[in-house]
């Protein structure tokens, strides 16, 4: 079979990656499921807190863990055999339907109003709804339901028994699903309150049971801020994984993408990196050293981009180039931003280097940078909004900045007036999902510039102290490095 040309090279980029960068969460399906090594801890049963920060990859499993067939995929390529004996049910999502186990952010913000509301019971009162049982489905509203809950605890118990044991009987483990926590509720106290809630019923689930299991996708910072004061917290530890995505991952998804497109190029691309798997229905697996052995990825990668960031070595090796300058304060990448800014790369490429002997031109890669930094903030943004207002108030700066700067042009900008503005704006309409819950402390500039770290959207410096900002969010808020990839001129 002939080897790709670069031009052909470009076009199955952009037409590979097209829909894996086109929405804002791209459903999972057979053909483009990826399962990345670091992941297979976070899919089974047993693990009750999944953290993963925006963009890694938790609603993504969420919804492939509901299909079955999707399962079964996870199922084969992490030798997990258990996927194949559970049950989903989702106890809390963002694309919540009509007949939903829990109810709207609008009816949960209703339900804290009640002095007597308890957040274990709130949980608690999901978890049978999610598992259908009778007597409190029975019950049409939800202040109805919640007194339920609080007046029969002996009726809860009996009803999570039978679960358990039918469960138990069937040889399957009945498994809730929990994700898009960011949107319970606009007040970072009252999430915390839920979450912690959230997370000692499910700690109780799994010591109390042998069937039923609750799953927990959750951001660390939102983690960390939840009270854990109940009893056996401690030994949630024990059962939480992360999604995290190594440079393997990364460039695997990548490779992934490209011998699963559904046209031209794609079986050309499988022929010159070799021995893929056909599993049928369209989905074909690569070899192993393909998506897990980073000397064996760079050179596929050298014959797309080539070897180096310009002429020659002292500006950087392509492999390692793209991944660090997309990465957060965490070491993180999106697999969305990833994908878009090597999608950017070859339309770029196409237009302004066509007659460039790679695929991806140097320049054009520098280039995608910018777009790719504007869709990490658009994730940014979904969840985080209070995040991004602090970082705007740095444009037209320069990193690093001592931390007595970074104070200085948030009190010059007003942030904490800003902060107060979003938290109005939230309260107005609990309903509305536009940005997540606030920051633990809003009125100390010190806390936010920590938290903030901690989230990773800004860096400490070592040696010196000082702040910076990664080139995925400084380059869309036109903020300067020295000796850094330049901002967008206007």
């Amino acid at each position: 079979m002939t080897p790709l040309t670069a031009d052909e090279y470009r076009t199955l980029i952009v037409r590979a990656l097209e829909d894996a960068v086109d929405a804002n969460t791209t459903e999972p399906d057979l053909r483009r499921l990826f399962t990345p090594s670091s992941h297979r801890l976070a899919l089974a049963p047993d693990v009750t807190v999944v953290k993963g920060a925006r963009g890694t990859g938790k609603t993504y499993w969420a919804k492939a863990l509901t299909d079955p067939r999707l399962r079964e995929i996870a199922a084969a390529s992490y030798l997990m055999p258990r996927l194949r004996r559970v049950k989903i049910a989702t106890g809390f999502a963002a694309d919540r339907k009509a007949d939903a186990a829990y109810p709207t952010k609008r009816v949960i913000a209703r339900l804290m109003r009640d002095d007597e509301f308890d957040a274990v019971d709130f949980w608690f009162m999901v978890v049978l709804m999610a598992l259908k049982v009778p007597e409190i489905a029975a019950i049409n509203d939800w202040p109805g339901r919640m007194s339920w809950v609080r007046e029969n605890p002996e009726a809860l118990d009996d009803a999570l028994q039978e679960a358990d044991s039918a469960a138990h009987s069937d040889g399957v483990t009945q498994v809730l699903l929990f994700d898009a926590l960011d949107h319970l509720h606009k007040d970072r106290m009252q999430a915390d309150k839920l979450v912690s809630g959230l997370l000692e019923v499910a700690l109780e689930l799994r010591l109390t049971t042998s069937a039923l299991r609750a799953k927990v996708f959750i951001r660390p910072d939102m983690y960390d801020s939840a009270p854990k004061k109940f009893a056996d917290a401690s030994k949630l530890t024990a059962n939480t994984a992360e999604l995290t995505w190594l440079r393997e991952n990364l460039y695997g998804l990548f490779f992934h993408q490209l011998g699963n497109y559904d046209g031209p190029g794609a079986a050309e691309f499988r022929a010159a990196t070799g021995g893929w798997r056909d599993e049928g229905d369209g989905r074909f697996i690569a070899p192993t050293d393909v998506i897990a052995d980073q000397t064996r990825q760079e050179a596929v990668f050298v014959d797309i981009a080539g070897p180096y960031m310009g002429t020659d070595r002292r500006k950087g090796l392509t492999y390692t180039w793209v991944p660090n300058h997309l990465q957060d304060g965490n070491e993180e990448v999106s697999p969305r931003t990833w994908l878009y800014s090597l999608r950017e790369a070859a339309v770029v490429s196409a237009e302004r280097y066509a007659g460039y002997e790679y695929a991806l031109h140097y320049d054009a890669i520098r280039a995608s940078l910018h777009g790719a930094a504007r869709i990490r903030v658009e994730e940014l943004t979904e969840d985080i909004a209070w995040a991004v207002a602090a970082v705007e108030k740095l444009e037209g700066g320069e990193v690093p900045m001592e931390p007595s700067v970074v104070i200085a042009h948030w009190n010059q900008g007003g942030l904490s007036a800003a902060l107060q503005e979003l938290a109005q704006e939230s309260g107005q309409d609990p309903q509305e999902d536009d940005g997540g819950s606030g920051p633990r402390k809003p009125d100390d500039p010190f806390a936010v510039l920590e938290e903030l770290i901690d989230i990773g959207v800004l860096t400490r410096r070592l040696t010196t102290g000082a702040i910076d900002l990664p080139d995925v969010y400084r380059l869309y808020f036109n903020i300067g490095r020295r000796g850094g990839v330049s901002r967008k001129k206007s």
